[in-house]
Parts: structure tokens; C-alpha cells; sequence
């Protein structure tokens, strides 16, 4: 099991966020953590990279996290994308995924020319400010640069917020992608269609708890999970 998180408990200062999360990932298994916002979706992957106070044990290919440090879980081979797309805006597109190797890290399953051929749009701005670029090629950076640490587990939140139609399937491509590399992934979704497209098990939740899990055919069948929890 690549990540396995029992009884967590997060908070914010003296706010109980999280009440007693367990879910796991698999070696190359995409998983999809679903619900409204304020649910404890980005607290959980947060609380798994360490950005918030947490109890409980979260393990990562046996080791426990709980306690360390973000960067410590990073180099780990723990991989977050963050919902705000956190690029470097002075840099160019190619010196913003060059900051994302490790330091003194060999060769890795990535490299320049994946990320090129993954979003070719990033090739062409490879020597553009980042800070320029639209909100789409941002994600599409903000991505592949997490990429360039090779990790061996993904957590990448809200991917398509905010996307056109046409970059919400280049991120689902991307997705595929990491499947096929044997990359784990968990995805927090707002988005239902590319959530059970991508995914081999959803997770749903609500007020801070895991409410349903299951496989996508599962959950388009559960009316009563889509409405209490998911619709708007």
C-alpha cells in the first residue's frame, strides 16, 4: 500500500477539522476524494504533506508522516499540486520545472522533454515569465513541475477549476499518463465527469469524515450519496 491514513484528526489553531479520516492508495491506483467545499477535502492532503497539525497515522510505503516536516515528506517522494497553482512568476516556464528536481537527484522517470510532450503549449513558452502565462498553462506548470521530483505518489487538488473544457481533458490525459507510469494519485475533485473517468475508487466527504467509497459505477449509482453530499 503506497499511502494509508487511519483515525486522522486535523485542525486549524482550536478548530476540529478533520474527525477520524481513514483511506488508503494503492501502488498505481487513482483515487478521487469528492465532496462540497468546507467538507475536509484539501485539509486531508494537506495534513498528509504536513501543512496542517494532525493525530492520528498517516504512512507512506510503511513510514509514518505524521510529525515530519512538509519538505521532509516531500523527499519522501510525496508530490503536491496545490489548488492556488503556487508558480515562481519571475522565472521562465523551463527554470520553474528545473526547481522542481530534487537537489542532486539523478535521473528520474521525467524529464524536459516528457513535460514538452505531455502540454507542447509549454514548449512553446518554455522561455516565457511564468507570471504571464493564462490560468491554464499555469496549472499545466504548476503540474509537471511537481512531476520533475519524481515522486511516487501524486496529491493534486482542484486540477480543472476554473479550466476550458479543452485543458480540463489535457489534465485528464495527464492523469492517464501518471496511471500508466505506475504513479499513485489522489485527486481532490469538485468535478464529477473527469473524477469517474479517471478513477479506480472515489471517496466522498462530508463534515470532515469519509461518507462513502467505492468504485465510480458504484457512486453514479448511489442517488442518495450524489444528493446528500456531492449536488449543489
Amino acid at each position: 500500500m503506497t499511502l494509508k491514513l487511519e483515525n486522522v484528526h486535523a485542525y486549524y489553531g482550536k478548530s476540529h477539522v478533520l474527525h477520524g479520516v481513514g483511506l488508503t492508495v494503492g501502488e498505481g491506483e487513482i483515487v478521487s476524494l469528492l465532496g462540497r467545499n468546507g467538507s475536509g477535502r484539501s485539509t486531508t492532503v494537506k495534513a498528509i504533506m504536513g501543512l496542517v497539525d494532525a493525530t492520528g497515522s498517516i504512512q507512506f510505503k510503511g513510514q509514518e508522516l505524521v510529525g515530519q516536516k512538509a519538505f521532509e515528506i516531500a523527499h519522501r517522494g510525496v508530490g503536491y499540486v496545490p489548488e492556488n497553482r503556487d508558480i515562481f512568476p519571475k522565472l521562465t516556464v523551463h527554470q520553474n520545472l528545473l526547481l522542481g528536481k530534487k537537489g542532486g537527484q539523478k535521473q528520474g522517470r521525467w524529464d524536459f522533454d516528457d513535460m514538452y510532450q505531455l502540454f507542447p503549449r509549454l514548449k512553446e513558452r518554455q522561455h516565457t515569465e511564468a507570471g504571464v502565462l493564462s490560468g491554464g498553462e499555469q496549472q499545466m506548470l504548476t503540474l509537471c513541475r511537481t512531476l520533475m521530483g519524481d515522486p511516487d505518489l501524486i496529491m493534486i487538488d482542484e486540477p480543472t477549476e476554473g479550466l476550458a473544457p479543452k485543458i480540463v481533458e489535457l489534465v485528464a490525459e495527464y492523469l492517464r499518463e501518471l496511471k500508466r507510469r505506475g504513479i499513485s494519485v489522489l485527486l481532490v475533485e469538485q468535478k464529477l465527469t473527469i473524477a469517474l473517468e479517471v478513477s479506480e475508487r472515489c471517496l466522498v466527504m462530508g463534515h470532515g469524515r469519509i461518507v462513502f467509497e467505492g468504485t465510480p459505477t458504484a457512486l453514479k449509482a448511489d442517488s442518495y450519496v450524489r444528493k446528500e453530499w456531492l449536488e449543489v
